[in-house]
């Protein structure tokens, strides 16, 4: 199965505490606890049938880009998330606390 990444669109859910991803009414989903100025992204989940496509990528960096837009601190609970900011080091700054 292809999965076109380009064309799925990322939802941010709040009142679900998720961004989330729909794909042939499946839910890719990456959870978040937000309080204050902080983010603790909890797990990110995608179906069995579309790992390895890049879906949960995608939902990180949403979230990502979210926390970033907001002057979040990043608290990546999820080993996903850790892995995927190592992966790419411009979203390490997002882990640090601010001064």
């Amino acid at each position: 199965m292809s999965i076109e990444l380009d064309t799925l669109e990322v939802i941010h859910n709040p009142a679900e505490s998720r961004f989330e991803v729909w794909v042939d009414g499946q839910l890719a989903k990456l959870e978040y606890l937000e309080e204050g100025d902080t983010i603790v992204m909890t797990h990110a989940g995608v179906p069995y049938q579309f790992r390895g496509h890049g879906l949960a990528g995608k939902i990180t960096q949403a979230g990502l880009e979210y926390a970033k837009s907001k002057s979040l601190r990043v608290i990546p609970m999820c080993s996903y998330v850790a892995a995927y900011i190592r992966r790419n080091p411009q979203y390490a700054e997002l882990t640090r606390h601010k001064s």
